[in-house]
């Protein structure tokens, strides 16, 4: 038996039918429309999939406070990231309790409806402190929380439209059900969600690979919302991903999707969101490695480890499989961590995704320990059509 869904027995997907989202979107039309950032459209996208179960909506000012204090929603639901929408002082004078105001990206595209319950400010510093553990305004993610409007508009969503995802990687974007049935035709029952913005160089591979000793199988879970500058397109990262697991790992063992969220950069409660909605997806387990899904230096290696001590038992089905920082060992001859390699650091090789693009933006010789050759002539190529 797979984990359950988080928080009730069902997921929740918010995408409407197809039979009525033309007499949805129609009726939008005639409604106020709210302006959503990148980040809150790919909220919104989370929500359509199901990914978000059990929330049917963006959050009122009491799950809002909640989120940033313990953690939990007022009904009492583990949630570590408030999930908001803002608009401006002047869009929201416009709108009354109770009012359905379009969901629109900056070309104006409709693509979903919400019903006004609440509208209220938030301390933006209080909940930057309390997510981000700081307020500078360097961290990518306190810069969005600043760039927010006055006012958050909460209450239930209905969406219409998936964007660009269904189409742009077919064959790659499952929704929670999907996976949940691509485990269960696989016949298993512990599933280990790995999470990526990057290639999968040898210390993701050896992560990946510690996972599928532990659990049934592996999702390989890739994010395809927006990134930060410098990072890999998400199709050239699939196309390398593809090419690792086709010639290093046993067939049967993996499964690659994507999901449209933007990454935070949150750390430590970051990565108990992630192992939320990865039980949406029917995985048992998250890998945790070091600094995950940190933002300079704001966390500590291990922060992202001992939160999830942290919370009451209960919080969560899926678990953190926590690993060590790891490295090519050339006295080990192979890959290892600091947990199971005695040597110092001079027979290192510390193997970061960040170091790997230097090397191929400066057409560098990238060493096999730092990783496969066929992920390196995938990168070759798109470095090489980046710079001509």
């Amino acid at each position: 038996m797979l984990v359950n869904p988080h928080g009730q027995g069902n997921l929740m997907p918010l995408l409407v039918s197809e039979d009525t989202r033309a007499e949805e979107l129609r009726r939008a039309e005639s409604f106020v429309k709210v302006l959503l950032s990148t980040r809150e459209l790919s909220d919104l996208l989370m929500l359509a999939m199901g990914a978000y179960t059990p929330l049917e909506g963006f959050m009122g000012e009491e799950d809002w406070r909640g989120c940033c204090s313990d953690m939990t929603t007022a009904d009492g639901i583990f949630w570590p990231i408030p999930i908001t929408l803002s608009t401006s002082e002047e869009i929201s004078s416009s709108i009354k309790i109770g009012d359905e105001v379009a969901l629109v990206n900056d070309s104006l595209k409709i693509f979903g409806t919400l019903k006004v319950e609440q509208k209220y400010n938030i301390d933006k510093n209080y909940e930057c402190l309390h997510i981000f553990r700081t307020a500078d305004a360097a961290h990518p993610g306190v810069a969005k929380i600043l760039e927010q409007g006055e006012i958050n508009l909460s209450g239930p969503v209905k969406v219409f439209d998936e964007d660009h995802y269904p189409e742009t990687y077919k064959g790659l974007y499952y929704k929670p059900n999907q996976t949940r049935a691509l485990f269960e035709e696989n016949g298993w029952s512990t599933v280990a969600a790995f999470q990526t913005r990057n290639p999968m160089h040898r210390s993701h591979e050896y992560l990946a690979k510690i996972a599928v000793e532990l659990c049934d199988g592996l999702l390989i879970h890739q994010v395809l919302g927006a990134l930060k500058p410098g990072d890999i397109p998400a199709d050239v990262r699939v196309e390398s991903i593809n090419s690792l697991v086709k010639n290093y790992f046993v067939q049967g063992t993996v499964v690659q999707a994507g999901y449209p969220i933007e990454m935070r950069y949150g750390g430590p409660r970051e990565a108990l969101l992630h192992a939320v909605f990865r039980q949406n997806f029917g995985c048992s387990h998250l890998v945790v490695g070091r600094d995950h899904a940190g933002a300079g230096k704001y966390y500590g290696p291990f922060d992202a480890h001992k939160i999830f001590d942290e919370i009451p038992s209960g919080s969560l089905e899926t678990k953190a499989i926590k690993i060590d920082i790891t490295f090519y060992c050339y006295k080990c001859h192979g890959m290892a961590t600091g947990r199971t390699c005695p040597h110092g650091e001079e027979d290192r090789l510390n193997v970061s995704g960040t170091r790997l693009r230097e090397m191929l933006a400066n057409n560098e010789v990238v060493p096999t320990e730092f990783s496969r050759p066929e992920v390196l002539e995938v990168l070759r190529k798109y470095y090489y059509n980046v710079d001509n």
